[in-house]
């Protein structure tokens, strides 16, 4: 999700229940749509894995990822044992890395809501994961869509009034 427009830049769906190693392949998914790969990744507690910090370590991503329920007790991890996922606590620990992964929430958790109550899509209406994944980057082109016109519905207007309001005045 593009943090300034709130649009899906990569959208990837399995048949596993747990995204802990998925991570590398949605960054994968935002290079190839981008041609770059994305300067943070913020990402919540499903994401975590050694494996995945440690195969994401050189990729030029900051990775900001929870490791546990927000607002909860601190989880503590053996630095030898779990160097990354260890790294990764301290860094949520800091005011920076807090500030980062609030902003996860207003970023990653509206698309969801938009797809529910926006576009009314509940449930998938195919069979089979090709299928479901075509299903689901269709609905997300279609949130995009509508994201593009309401951004531009909004910018249009706004752009001129901006420039009448710029105008400088003329002395008599």
């Amino acid at each position: 999700m593009d943090e300034a427009a709130h649009i899906i830049v990569a959208a990837e769906l399995t048949n596993n229940a747990s995204d802990a190693g998925e991570l590398p392949a949605m960054l994968h998914a935002v290079r190839n749509n981008l041609g770059q790969m994305p300067e943070q990744a913020l990402a919540d507690a499903g994401y975590r894995s050694e494996e995945v910090f440690q195969a994401l370590a050189g990729c030029g991503t900051e990775l900001v990822v929870a490791l546990g329920r927000e607002g909860k007790q601190q989880l503590s991890f053996d630095q030898h044992r779990s160097p990354r996922t260890a790294q990764m606590a301290a860094k949520l620990q800091t005011d920076e890395g807090k500030a980062a992964y609030r902003r996860r929430k207003w970023i990653a958790e509206p698309p969801n809501g938009w797809v529910k109550s926006a576009l009314g899509f509940r449930q998938f209406s195919m069979r089979g994961l090709h299928r479901v994944q075509a299903e689901w980057k269709l609905v997300c082109m279609a949130l995009n869509l509508r994201r593009r016109c309401t951004l531009q519905a909004v910018r249009g207007p706004r752009r001129a009034s901006l420039r009448a309001h710029r105008r400088p005045k003329l002395a008599p």
